[in-house]
């Protein structure tokens, strides 16, 4: 799977949360910053072109809708970050959050929990 950018990745989280939608309708769920259509549009079909969209055809227009599904593309973007950042360790992961303080005591009792509970 082909890392996207990150203006890519808005558009693809925009197409996740709409399911379907011609290039105005995603132009339209911008607040600030819009892209010109035009480079919306390229952008889309960029999006095409690495198979992360497809479109169904109405005439000259076409409505987009994604056929990467948002679960697989997180679980491959964190999969790549933690062999990416820490040395394939999900231990690592976590006292990374614990040094950053980003994550709590409880929250690290849960996830043991967790963990207990799947075996």
């Amino acid at each position: 799977m082909e890392r996207l950018t990150n203006k890519e990745e808005e558009i693809m989280h925009i197409l996740w949360k709409l399911e379907k939608a011609f290039v105005k309708d995603i132009l339209a769920e911008y607040k600030d910053n819009k892209p010109h259509y035009n480079t919306l549009s390229t952008m889309v079909r960029n999006l095409e072109d690495k198979g992360y969209v497809s479109h169904e055809a109405f005439g000259k227009t076409h409505r987009y809708f994604p056929i990467v599904k948002k679960e697989n593309y997180r679980k491959n973007f964190i999969n790549t970050a933690i062999d990416n950042y820490f040395n394939s360790s999900y231990k690592n992961v976590v006292s990374f959050f614990a040094k950053e303080e980003k994550i709590s005591v409880e929250e690290l009792k849960d996830i043991i929990r967790l963990i207990e509970e799947q075996k």
